[in-house]
């Protein structure tokens, strides 16, 4: 699962009927039984690489996870050969976050079992998409013609592009809200709507998943935009949480910046979705991991 263009519509509701199966069950600790799992993370992860090998326990896996300064890749060898050798070794899924764009799919294209992408440069984040997907799910049932606003920096955001892909795959209207430098207008496509001023589509939109500023993907760059000018413009606060529509629900894939695309007052605002998020993460790839090891199962 490199992005999820590599998943039908059919397949992604099919995932998601998994992941309420296992919110409700108890833990199948026998679906990835003497399957062996290799966590490969080349990022700075908290919440991917917690929940991904908490997944993987409850699955009954046996869990492994490498730092890439412990591996032979600091010795010079191509990751091609590397995953070779994991295969060799029996290791039947790779969960990888690599700070390139792509990386994922070329081990995906040397190595014999499943690769789950955790996170490609600024490229996709596929199972994060699904799990902010699937919080609004469990909000509104359907995302069909819901309106759902993706703040900040989208050039730069993995977690963007993956979910344009599986909002539009599910018939949610995806309006993107940025300042031209994170946001050119090249997103523009059937569906997904770019939108410069946030306080235009306030009291239109269904769901709000802020984004924030991701400094690290580009070089320092004061020029781009200032913190004052992007806080005047895009961070969501008081006054602009009080001209939502009372059901509307606010996300973050988080880390969340305190006072740069939210204020406070968000943390206390009753439709802040961020710890559902993060709660239904386990579960989601739980479904994943299921789904590529297994295939598709009856029992939903």
């Amino acid at each position: 699962m490199i992005d999820l263009d590599d998943l039908t519509t059919s397949e992604i509701e099919y995932i998601f009927a998994r992941t309420k199966y296992f919110e409700e069950s108890p833990p199948p600790r026998t679906l990835l039984q003497n399957r062996a799992t290799l966590n490969l993370f080349f990022e700075q992860s908290t919440r991917t690489v917690t929940s991904f090998v908490l997944a993987e326990q409850r699955l009954g896996a046996d869990v492994i996870t490498l730092s890439p300064r412990d591996s032979s890749l600091g010795k010079g060898e191509a990751i091609e050969d590397s995953a070779i050798t994991l295969a060799a070794m029996g290791i039947s899924v790779l969960v990888i976050r690599h700070p390139e764009a792509g990386f994922p799919r070329r081990v995906a294209e040397a190595f014999d079992g499943h690769v789950v992408n955790a996170g490609d440069g600024t490229h996709a984040h596929p199972t994060q998409a699904l799990l902010d997907i699937y919080t609004m799910l469990k909000e509104f049932g359907s995302l069909r013609n819901r309106r759902v606003a993706i703040v900040g920096d989208i050039l730069h955001s993995r977690v963007a592009h993956s979910n344009i892909l599986g909002l539009r795959s599910l018939g949610a209207q995806v309006v993107l809200v940025g300042p031209e430098v994170f946001l050119p207008q090249s997103f523009k496509q059937d569906g997904v709507a770019v939108e410069r001023d946030f306080d235009a589509v306030l009291q239109n939109v269904d769901a709000i998943v802020l984004l924030r500023i991701q400094r690290e993907r580009f070089a320092a760059d004061p020029a781009l935009i200032t913190d004052q000018d992007y806080i005047a413009g895009y961070r969501l606060d008081g006054a602009r949480l009080a001209r939502l529509k009372e059901e509307t629900i606010v996300m973050h894939p988080g880390p969340y910046n305190r006072g740069i695309e939210l204020a406070d007052d968000v943390l206390q605002y009753a439709g802040w979705r961020y710890a559902r998020q993060v709660h239904h993460g386990v579960f989601v790839r739980m479904a994943v991991l299921d789904f590529l090891v297994n295939e598709r199962s009856d029992a939903c």
